[in-house]
Order: C-alpha cells, then structure tokens, then sequence
C-alpha cells in the first residue's frame, strides 16, 4: 500500500443500513487497513467538507450511492467535484442503479468508476476485492 493510501479513510456514502453493514462486514473480512467511515445521507456526506478544511483526514476513496434521502447522490458528486480541493478524490459510485441515464449523468459529473452492487454476499466480497486492490493499493492519489 503507498504511504498517501495506508490508513486513509473511505467515506462511504449509503442509507440502506443493511448495504452499511454487508460492506463493513466486506471490509472486515478484508482487513482492509484504511477505516470505514459512513455518511447516512446526501447531507451528511457534504458536511464532512469543513471537517477536512479544518485538518480531519480526507479519504482516499469515496464509495457513494445515489439513492440518497435530503440530498441526492448526483448532487453530493456534483458539489465535491465542483470543490477545487477535493475534487481529485476519486468516487466510485456503487448503487444498486443501473439505469443508463443514472450512469451517463455519473460519469459527466466526473464519477471515477460505476459499480451496480450485487446481492449476493460473495459477489459483493469479490466487488470489495477489486476495489481495495485498485482503488487502495494500486491507484497512485495527488497529494
């Protein structure tokens, strides 16, 4: 793991408590070494902006769903995007949507990857796999 990447945060960005839980069980049985925070909503997720302003630990990764109660995930992309000093973290939208419309609009706002979550428990562990070897240890972050 490169030392920008090690013990960094991922934000994930989900309200489905059972989606939090199936991928904080994910990351577990990974002993992915970066710790898992959670926003439960759209807002929650913009509200975590200041905090990094002030000096917390921005993530390495941000895993966002769309479907998000107050503010949407489209919006929460477009407002970090949109952010000269955090628009660099890549967001790897991972949504139970696969609509073609949902995906387009994804990638314009500058989503790094699209990811539709299996249901399945070991397609999601193998979906967590690729995304901490890509996301975690191969990809290279500005600093």
């Amino acid at each position: 793991m490169s030392p920008a990447t090690h013990g960094s945060p991922i934000l994930l960005v989900e309200d489905n408590p059972m989606d939090v839980d199936l991928t904080q069980r994910a990351f577990a049985r990974r002993r992915l070494a970066n710790p898992l925070l959670v926003a439960r909503d759209g807002e929650e997720a913009l509200a975590w902006i200041p905090r990094w302003e002030s000096g917390e630990p921005v993530p390495v990764l941000i895993l966002l769903d769309l479907k998000l109660p107050r503010v949407d995930g489209l919006d929460v992309l477009r407002q970090l995007k949109a952010h000269s000093s955090y628009r660099a973290i890549p967001v790897v939208v991972l949504t139970s949507s696969d609509e073609d419309r949902d995906v387009r609009e994804a990638y314009d706002l500058g989503a790094n990857s699209y990811i539709v979550k299996p249901m399945d428990f070991d397609k999601f562990m193998d979906v967590v796999a690729q995304i901490e070897i890509y996301w975690c240890l191969l990809n290279i972050v500005p600093h």
